[in-house]
């Protein structure tokens, strides 16, 4: 049966999934969701013997259904290849009680390659399938790790350009050094004077701005997204939990809880999808940083974004507008098109919205808390310590919160943390919080260090970057993003 997608802001809209990964961003500034969400038809048991790539088959053949199975194939093979740094794609790793799912050993060490090392594939794929000769924009704004995975997924790829954009004082040094790194005629990376949330308001204004569009089209080109908000994107990421599942129960029917440190809400989401599926999840734990506007929201069921926005060791969740929410929004809301068009109209409007009691009873399964930077720092220092386990400031958020989930509910059912990043990303904040900071030192030489210490070796898409050239220097205010985009694009 053929899966559709239909816009969370306009029940009108509806199309392929080829078209919906091809447009990015649907109508009105809305998202493009599934008609329904398919149940997995494979026994986990069977799962469990396969490979990443057969597991990868299985979940996106009942979402991508105007893809044929030698086309998909091609993109899973494709993109989950030599790229990654172990066989298993997405190995689990047992720690103190609980199983990391390390999903950083791809291109650029982040668990955004999961999705942008087949997303180039499915898109280019969808512009065949739909006769697409206008050559494809991707504009994409990032919070550190999706820049540069979309930049190593597209650099070089015929007949597309990639302009991203992240905040210029958001990221973390390494996060910024393998972005303006970047090598390829076809990239652009851009540096803004503000946050995270601005850059992808601004992107969101260019994708929604009919005259910018029309003056791209009477040019040949048309804009699509990298971000999670693209579906190309979100269906790539139910696969890791569906193999964690399969991996971690062998489909004995056993039910386990996910922890995810969560900033745009993409992959809690996949997650969530994954449960819908027929997955054994019991309980999501939703993970926040001191921007903990998710917190607050499943804490009372009010998303309000008028706070401080404030810098953390963890950057890629340092955001107020989580726009994934959105999906989850609109389908607490029985797929009502209009009621979330409404809120969503509020949080633009007003910065706030508030979910009726029925849509919050639906949220039952969430478990929302949040770690602040000493209780991360603790985190990281208690793993290696005890454990000898070393992660990120991401990771350690996800595992902080977990054993606050532990200490308030005493469920200490298996757990699968996803473990976003390599801690060599964030180098200096791991050193620090394993005490072995040195202010005088730059990133790469703590990362030497780290790797002494730890015994962990420096993953190649860091150690690339120690003597690579800066190639992109662009840097604007909020106001000048379309300017840059139009100059880059010469229109």
């Amino acid at each position: 049966m053929e899966l559709f997608y239909t816009n969370t802001r306009d029940s009108s809209e509806r199309v392929t999934a080829s078209q919906a990964i091809l447009n990015g961003l649907a109508g009105k500034g809305g998202l493009y969701v599934p008609t329904a969400i398919p149940h997995l038809e494979m026994p986990l048991s069977d799962l469990a013997g396969k490979t990443y790539q057969e597991i990868a088959y299985e979940v996106m053949r009942l979402f991508l259904t105007d893809f044929t199975e030698e086309e998909l194939r091609h993109c899973i093979e494709s993109a989950y290849d030599e790229k990654f740094d172990c066989q298993e794609i997405a190995p689990i790793r047992e720690a103190d009680g609980a199983y990391f799912l390390e999903l950083y050993h791809g291109a650029t060490a982040a668990f955004k390659d999961m999705a942008l090392s087949i997303l180039p594939h499915l898109l280019i794929t969808a512009a065949k399938k739909n006769h697409i000769t206008d050559e494809i924009v991707i504009l994409t704004a990032t919070s550190g790790d999706t820049g540069k995975a979309a930049l190593a997924g597209f650099a070089g790829v015929e007949g597309t350009k990639i302009i991203v954009f992240y905040p210029k004082d958001g990221v973390s040094p390494i996060q910024e050094r393998q972005m303006v790194t970047q090598q390829g005629d076809n990239t652009l990376v851009v540096g803004i004077h503000g946050n995270f949330d601005e850059a992808q308001t601004g992107v969101k204004q260019m994708f929604s701005d009919p005259k910018l569009n029309a003056d791209m089209a009477k040019a040949g080109y048309r804009f699509s997204s990298a971000n999670s908000i693209n579906v190309g994107r979100l269906v790539p990421q139910i696969v890791y939990y569906v193999y964690a599942c399969a991996k971690l129960t062998g489909g004995s029917g056993e039910h386990i809880n996910v922890v995810v440190p969560t900033g745009n809400f993409g992959n809690i989401l996949a997650a969530y999808y994954a449960r819908c599926m027929g997955m054994p999840i019991d309980r999501l734990v939703c993970a926040s940083n001191e921007n903990k506007v998710l917190y607050d929201f499943f804490s009372t069921g009010v998303y309000d974004r008028n706070r401080e926005f404030v810098l953390t060791s963890s950057p890629s969740m340092d955001i107020l507008i989580s726009s994934n929410l959105e999906r989850l929004i609109y389908r607490i809301a029985g797929d009502d098109a209009a009621e979330n068009e409404k809120l969503m109209r509020q949080l633009t409007e007003t910065g706030v919205y508030k979910i009726t009691q029925k849509m919050r009873e639906q949220l039952d399964i969430f478990y929302g808390n949040f770690a602040d930077e000493a209780e991360t720092a603790a985190t990281i220092h208690s793993y290696f310590k005890d454990a000898g386990y070393l992660m990120d400031t991401h990771t350690a958020v996800a595992a902080a919160v977990y054993g606050k989930y532990v200490a308030d509910t005493g469920d200490r059912k298996k757990t699968v943390i996803a473990s976003t990043a390599s801690p060599f990303k964030f180098t200096r904040s791991v050193m620090k919080a394993i005490n072995s900071d040195d202010p005088s030192a730059d990133d790469m030489t703590l990362a030497d260090r780290l790797a002494a210490i730890s015994g962990v070796p420096i993953p190649k898409p860091i150690d690339s970057i120690r003597d690579a050239a800066v190639v992109h220097h662009t840097v604007c205010d909020i106001n000048e993003m379309e300017p840059v985009v139009r100059d880059f694009l010469k229109n």
